[in-house]
């Protein structure tokens, strides 16, 4: 298959463009770079350095854990860690020992190439690190992969358990069988479909190459026409983007290079968009709950070491940052630019994305979530409408600017005793820029808030008012008692929000129970004092027709919102400012509706362009023909 994919250059407005760059045009892809790279100004890799430096240090150490199943997705890179910091003795003797189940890796010469997180160490350790191992042990390692790649080793059965008995962890051989693991989510199909290409090209075994080439070609068409499917997941974003650096620093050939790069540009804006000070952004799917926190997300701790712009230091940093510090890769300038909200402000970005398992009939068609993302001087709230019940979607979250933390974050949800991910039956979510209304039918399930315990709280009447730093909250509940705070029924997370109180309403009455939110700050309201009044004497909640599902809610200053729960469909049926809202039948998976948005990505257009205040940047992704 004959693959082209258009990368273009990043460029500062109003400035000569790089040497070897041509600048794109609407209508002209830019060619092919055979060695594409995202130029960086100094002082931004000062700062990565910096950055990395500290990474290096807080990982260094001798305990690194084990090779027990897919354990490696600890251990490798604590090793590495270690290595950089130079324990080279220690880390390479780790790195080369024994695996823990090298019986039942026998067939590949004693190496663990089953386990997807797995194998993303395994490919850094071979190829950036190989120099450092024994010869021995990288032609062991080599032998080992050139048998494992002689066939497409997801279609071998395993030679002890064949395609799997069923029995055991769900991710264990024993249970699943074959010589890779199979199992298909975004994340796990990058370190299986990126390795299996980098050893088989490795290895000369260029038939299962080339398959593996189409597998990586659907993925990254998939990224820039109908979007990933696990879109911006809080978790899982950085653990793909970390297997893509394997293939951008690894592969020979220059297509797939290009590829490469294609696919981390696309994961780095998508991430930069969610990204804030040290937040990570709602809505996300596979949200398993830790997020609502400056750092508690493993997607910001690994993005944060490119886009920075935030006043703490990363607690914790991830341990994909090991991928990024040893790659060559850089994000596009603008799409750092991005990441720290350098643009016009404030701005309303319309998205979109995929069902999750994308690649199946039907999954091209159109899409299943519509996303509304509000950027305000100092806030970012974003929401999320699907016609469907999804568990472990975050469907909506607000981060505002903190200058002591990085971000407060206010979140909503219902039931599971705190505030959890999860978009539930019946949930209608609408916003319009600072407007929000959130419906659904009547149950014995309360709602959750979740609000910094620095912020000033006040009941006023039928309101609830939240003074956060720069930015200020009007609540309207909807058939709900006034709320109480309780406290978390987990440690876990009652140790991640420490800092934060979870506030309890319980539904009183009525058909629909839910709230409405008016967001504003300085630039709107020029005082937290002025809000409140103008709040009081402009704003108003129609809920005359709420027995009926529909509810409006006019802003303070002017703007309206009306959601009604319409029959025959899932989906809220919104009018903004007295018009029906039409954004469900827009495809894009990102554009503004109004002003210059600061990242655009027609649906199936393949052409990603983002644009802020002093960087504009372009690429291609041309249809082409894909695998099936």
């Amino acid at each position: 298959m004959n693959f082209r994919v258009a990368v273009a250059c990043s460029f500062l407005i109003a400035t000569a463009p790089i040497a070897g760059c041509v600048a794109p045009s609407p209508s002209t892809p830019t060619p092919l770079v055979s060695e594409p790279k995202n130029t960086w100004s100094p002082e931004l890799e000062a700062e990565f350095q910096q950055r990395a430096e500290a990474i290096i240090r807080f990982h260094a150490g001798p305990n690194y854990g084990n090779t027990h199943q897919e354990n490696e997705k600890r251990s490798y890179p604590k090793a590495m860690f270690d290595l950089l910091a130079g324990n080279r003795e220690r880390a390479i003797a780790f790195l080369q020992s024994e695996d823990a189940q090298a019986d039942e890796h026998r067939h590949t010469e004693g190496i663990d190439y089953y386990y997807a997180f797995t194998l993303k160490g395994q490919i850094r350790k071979y190829f950036r690190f190989g120099d450092d191992l024994d010869p021995a042990y990288k032609q062991r390692m080599f032998e080992g992969a050139k048998k494992w790649t002689e066939r497409d080793p997801a279609e071998r059965s395993h030679p002890l358990y064949g395609r799997g008995d069923g029995t055991g962890q769900d991710w264990s051989i024993r249970r699943r069988g074959g010589w890779v693991d199979r199992r298909n989510t975004d994340n796990l199909r990058a370190m299986r479909e990126v390795a299996v290409y980098l050893m088989a090209e490795e290895t000369g075994n260029e038939s299962v190459r080339k398959i593996y080439q189409q597998k990586l070609q659907r993925y990254v068409w998939a990224l820039y026409h109908i979007g990933m499917g696990e879109w911006d997941s809080e978790i899982y974003h950085g653990h793909t983007f970390a297997a893509y650096l394997n293939l951008y620093d690894f592969a020979k050939d220059a297509e797939v290079k290009a590829l490469a790069k294609a696919a981390l540009d696309w994961l780095s804006a998508a991430a930069a968009l969610k990204y804030y000070r040290g937040g990570w952004g709602g809505p996300s799917k596979r949200d398993y709950g830790g997020s609502n926190v400056v750092y508690g997300s493993p997607a910001a701790r690994t993005f944060s070491l490119y886009f920075g712009n935030a006043p703490l230091p990363n607690p914790n940093p991830s341990l994909n940052t090991l991928y990024a510090i040893t790659s060559s890769y850089r994000p596009p300038q603008a799409v750092v630019s991005l990441a720290r909200k350098q643009f016009e402000k404030p701005v309303e970005v319309l998205a979109t994305k995929p069902m999750y398992e994308n690649w199946k009939p039907g999954g091209e068609d159109r899409p299943g979530y519509w996303e509304t993302q509000f950027f305000g001087r100092h806030y970012q709230m974003g929401s999320i409408a699907a016609a469907f019940a999804d568990g472990d979607v975050q469907p909506f979250k607000l981060m505002a600017y903190n200058s002591q933390r990085g971000v407060d974050v206010f979140a909503a949800n219902v039931g599971g005793g705190w505030v959890r991910p999860g978009k539930h039956a019946g949930d209608r979510v609408g916003q319009f820029r600072n407007l929000l209304i959130w419906l659904r039918p009547a149950s014995p399930q309360p709602f959750f808030f979740q609000v910094p315990k620095t912020a000033k709280a006040e009941i006023e009447g039928e309101r609830w008012f939240f003074q956060l730093e720069r930015t200020w909250l009007a609540v309207y509940p909807i058939a709900l008692s006034s709320y109480q705070e309780v406290s978390i029924p987990n440690e876990k997370f009652a140790r991640i929000y420490d800092r934060e109180q979870t506030l309890k309403a319980i539904p009183t009455a009525g058909n629909y129970v839910g709230f409405a939110l008016e967001v504003g700050e300085a630039e709107t309201h020029g005082s937290y004092d002025r809000f409140k009044q103008q709040v009081r004497r402009k704003s108003r909640l129609n809920l005359s027709n709420l027995e009926a599902g529909r509810v409006e809610l006019r802003g303070s200053q002017g703007q309206t919102l009306e959601l009604a729960i319409a029959r025959g469909t899932k989906l809220p049926s919104l009018k903004r400012n007295g018009e029906p809202y039409d954004g469900f039948k827009n495809f894009a998976l990102y554009r503004s509706i109004s002003g210059q948005s600061p990242i655009s990505l027609g649906w199936k257009t393949g052409r990603l362009q983002v644009q802020t205040s002093d960087r504009a940047w372009e690429t291609h992704y041309p249809a082409g023909p894909l695998a099936d």
